[in-house]
C-alpha cells in the first residue's frame, strides 16, 4: 500500500481543534459566570466528562448504537477481512462490532489507532458482496489511519453538551436563577449554548465532509480497488430511504460517523455532514482511472 499523508486533512483537523479549544473556553466561562457554579467547579465537572468521553468514546458510541462486540467464532469472515485489511493498512486490528439493523451502514470509533472499533450493521452485510464490503471496511480503517476520529469525538461531545443545555435549560433553571443576574442567568446560558451548538455543528460539518473524501481515497489505497467502494456507495445510498423510518433514525446525530448519513427530508440533506454520494463516486472513478494508467 502506498499511503500518502493528507496534509489538507491534517490542517483542517488542527484548525478545528484550535477553534474547538477557543469555543470550549468561551462556553465554560459563560456557563460558570451566569450559572453561579464557579469556574473551578464547572471546569472539574466538564473536564471529568471530557475524560470519560475520551477514554470510553468507543464503548459509549457502540452502546448508543445498540452495537455489540463480536468474536471471530461468531463472524469469522468479517474478522478475517478486517484483520487482512488492517495488515495492509499497517494498523492494529480494531475491535469488531455488529448492530442488528436493516439500515446498511458502518462506522469507526475510538480515540486512537490502538483503541479503535469498526462496526457494521447486519443490513450492510446482506446488501453488499464481498468486494463491496471490503471497500467499506477499508474506508472505516482509513478513518482510523488518518486519526480523525478523536477530533470528531471531541467536537461531537461539545456539541452534545451544548444541545442538552439548550434543550433542558428551563429544567436546569428550575425557575430560581442563582447566577449574578437571577433568573436571567439561565436565559443567557441557553443563548450561549445555542451559539456554541451551532458553531460546533458547523465545524463538524466542514471537517466531516473533507474527511469522507480522505477516507475514500484511503480505502482505494488500502484495497487498490476504488470501484468496489463506489459500487457499495451506490447500493447503500439506494437502500437508505427504503428502510423503516424508525429503524436507527433516532440515531441521526451520529451521522458524522456513518459511511452514508441517515437522511431526514430536505433539511437533512441541506445540512448533511457528508458530501454528495455522486461526487464521492466521481472521485473514486477518477482514482480508478489513475491506477489503471500507473
Amino acid at each position: 500500500m502506498q499511503w500518502q499523508a493528507d496534509w489538507g486533512l491534517r490542517a483542517r483537523m488542527f484548525l478545528t481543534m484550535f477553534l474547538l479549544f477557543a469555543l470550549y473556553i468561551v462556553f465554560a466561562g459563560a456557563i460558570a459566570a451566569y450559572m453561579g457554579g464557579g469556574l473551578l467547579v464547572f471546569a472539574l465537572m466538564f473536564g471529568g466528562m471530557s475524560l470519560v468521553q475520551y477514554y470510553f468514546s468507543d464503548t459509549l458510541t457502540l452502546r448508543s448504537m445498540g452495537a455489540r462486540t463480536v468474536s471471530a467464532d461468531e463472524y469469522p469472515q468479517l474478522h478475517a477481512t478486517i484483520e487482512r485489511l488492517s495488515q495492509q493498512a499497517d494498523l492494529p486490528k480494531p475491535k469488531v462490532a455488529v448492530v442488528d439493523s436493516q439500515v446498511p451502514n458502518a462506522f469507526a470509533t475510538g480515540r486512537n489507532q490502538k483503541n479503535a472499533a469498526v462496526c457494521v450493521t447486519t443490513g450492510i452485510m446482506t446488501t453488499l458482496d464481498e468486494e463491496e464490503l471490503e471497500g467499506v471496511l477499508a474506508h472505516e480503517l482509513a478513518h482510523v489511519k488518518n486519526r480523525d476520529m478523536m477530533v470528531m469525538t471531541i467536537a461531537s461531545f461539545l456539541s452534545t453538551i451544548a444541545f442538552m443545555i439548550v434543550r433542558w435549560g428551563a429544567f436546569f433553571g428550575g425557575g430560581h436563577g442563582r447566577g449574578r443576574q437571577g433568573g436571567g442567568g439561565i436565559v443567557v446560558a441557553i443563548l450561549v449554548s445555542l451559539l456554541v451548538w451551532i458553531i460546533s455543528y458547523l465545524l463538524i460539518r466542514a471537517l466531516s465532509r473533507y474527511r469522507e473524501y480522505a477516507a475514500d481515497r484511503g480505502a482505494a489505497a488500502i484495497t487498490g480497488n476504488p470501484s468496489a467502494l463506489a459500487s457499495a456507495l451506490m447500493k447503500i445510498s439506494g437502500r437508505m430511504d427504503k428502510v423503516p423510518k424508525e429503524d436507527m433514525r433516532e440515531e441521526a446525530e451520529m451521522n458524522a460517523f456513518f459511511i452514508i448519513p441517515i437522511k431526514s427530508g430536505v433539511v437533512g440533506r441541506l445540512f448533511s455532514t457528508h458530501p454528495p454520494t455522486e461526487k464521492r463516486i466521481e472521485q473514486l472513478r477518477s482514482l480508478e482511472q489513475e491506477m489503471a494508467t500507473m
